[in-house]
């Protein structure tokens, strides 16, 4: 039998002289060694690959003098090929809490200079402790992702450490923010964690992402790739969609997800923080009747459109350069978040695709996770045709966006610019499927399809048989718009609840917002929906 005192004699005898002073002297200089990092060699190279130190990446992201670290001196316990011999503090991640804007975040920080940034089991546990923190605290947390992957070495425990970190993102997914920046290599699963959170932001040259690097592509295919070209941040951000935000330097990138968690609450309890405005919430926005053509098939920028409508012009796009026909972005009004999707009509003409498609859906589950009101602005001619969207799973895809705003139960209103075409309409937040107001500029187009399309197919057979077809079906497309498509059509039927002039859309639709501040929408008791993927 092993008794308290068989353990404590195993341990080497403490002097009882001294003082306490000397204990927390040697402390200070423990703790000062793990702060400085394993040697200054480690932290050159790092520099020389543009990229920061772990601790400088944490002073620019929280608030100064605001990080508390925690298990700072944690060592690894592994044994084999070495790793007994190399047991640095901190095990190659700096975990803790500290403040942004004054509030609470969690953030978790890679050290490449030890192991390379590998996770191991240890270092694994205390990514575990420090989200399990977050989600009783209620508060965000931030990855700061600089490593190799698995530490190859200890085996299948580092393959288990991930899946504890899986688990527990998941588990709070949709509960408290989650963001991930890709700050060096994130390869093989560790390239999971950041895909499972609601935001990821890179660094272009060093944050690079992909489940099998360019070594394993070329023996496996044959193909030649670099890193950068695999899975860097510009192919994440304009052929993935992995990456939300991509950047040129840490440092602005950093500023960024710091703007981010401005807008966000800290957990799904809350709203988001309101923040004074000066710009007044009946400002007019007479611009707007220059910046939009009345012609449906001229382009312009939606960005303007926003530009005007927000609280100073100042809006936070999301994902800007993938599926860049529609816009998602966060901004004020009122001094108050919202989350603002749009048609682009800039790029495709705003149609639907699949990519859109997903891009606005996530968006949208994102918001109302997180008690975002969601501002719609609509013009769209259709869901883009053709036999590689069909075959793509346009219909499933679509059927995504479709589901997301049915089931959101944050105010939703809905802002008709232009065309609004077909199901595309329905799928943009249409009072069927329910949005709480509905507004309209009195150039709105609301139609199955456009007057044209729409022409040929219901008078097919009076322009064949015409004398003179191009005069039929020009005086039948004028009648099919005077009488199914003119701007009032569908305030008559109630399926939009004002026709607005265009001045007042900033008024309007903060009026609308105030008015559904506390709604409160329930949904039927479910262990969970099941989305079309």
């Amino acid at each position: 039998m092993t008794h308290v005192g068989d353990s404590l004699d195993s341990l080497p005898a403490a002097p009882i002289d001294g003082h306490l002073r000397d204990r927390v002297a040697e402390l200070t200089e423990l703790l000062g060694s793990v702060r400085n990092g394993p040697s200054e060699r480690a932290t050159q190279a790092q520099h020389a690959k543009g990229k920061l130190t772990v601790r400088e990446r944490i002073d620019l992201l929280l608030d100064p003098g605001s990080f508390t670290e925690i298990e700072e001196l944690r060592r690894h316990r592994a044994t084999g090929f070495g790793l007994e011999e190399r047991r640095p503090h901190t095990d190659g991640v700096v975990t803790g809490w500290g403040r942004v804007h004054g509030r609470t975040v969690f953030v978790y920080a890679h050290d490449f200079r030890i192991f390379g940034g590998a996770l191991g089991e240890a270092h694994a546990t205390k990514i575990h402790k420090l989200i399990d923190l977050a989600e009783g605290a209620g508060a965000p947390v931030v990855g700061l992702c600089d490593g190799a992957g698995a530490r190859i070495q200890e085996g299948v425990t580092a393959l288990a450490g991930y899946g504890g970190i899986f688990t527990r993102i998941v588990r709070n997914s949709g509960v408290i923010p989650q963001i991930s920046v890709i700050l060096g290599p994130c390869a093989g699963g560790a390239a999971y964690a950041p895909a499972l959170t609601d935001f990821v932001f890179m660094v272009r040259g060093t944050g690079q992402m992909f489940l099998t690097g360019p070594d394993v592509v070329q023996a496996v295919t044959g193909e030649v790739v670099t890193h950068e070209a695999l899975g860097g941040a510009d192919a994440h951000a304009s052929l993935s969609g992995v990456a939300h935000g991509v950047y040129d330097d840490e440092e602005t990138c950093l500023e960024d997800v710091r703007h981010l968690l401005s807008l966000l609450p800290s957990n799904n309890r809350e709203l988001p923080p309101a923040e004074p405005c000066d710009d007044p919430a009946d400002r007019g926005t007479e611009a707007l009747l220059d910046l939009v053509p009345v012609d449906p098939g001229r382009s312009y920028d939606m960005r303007a459109v926003i530009t005007e409508l927000v609280d100073d012009g100042d809006f936070f796009e999301i994902q800007e350069t993938w599926a860049a026909n529609i816009v998602c972005a966060l901004a004020r009004l009122d001094g108050r978040t919202v989350g603002i999707v749009a048609n682009q009509p800039a790029s495709f003409a705003g149609v639907l695709d699949i990519r859109a498609s997903e891009k606005a859906s996530r968006f949208v589950q994102t918001c109302d996770a997180f008690n975002i009101p969601l501002v719609t602005l609509v013009d769209v001619p259709g869901f883009l045709p053709g036999v590689d969207q069909e075959h793509g799973g346009v219909i499933r895809h679509g059927a995504k966006l479709l589901y997301a705003y049915c089931n959101a139960t944050v105010p939703r209103v809905q802002v008709i610019l232009r065309k609004a075409y077909g199901g595309a309409y329905i799928v943009m937040d249409s009072r069927s499927i329910g949005t709480d107001v509905s507004l309209a500029w009195p150039g709105n187009e609301i139609a199955v399809m456009g007057a044209e399309g729409a022409a040929n197919v219901v008078f097919r057979r009076e322009i064949a048989a015409a004398e003179d077809p191009d005069a039929a079906r020009a005086r039948l497309v004028k009648e099919y718009r005077a009488e199914l498509m003119h701007p009032y059509y569908a305030a008559e039927r109630g399926l939009v609840d004002s026709v607005i002039d265009p001045a007042e859309t900033r008024a309007r639709v903060i009026a609308a917002l105030a008015m559904l501040r506390a709604k409160h929408a329930a949904l039927p008791s479910r262990k969970h929906g099941n989305p079309p993927q």
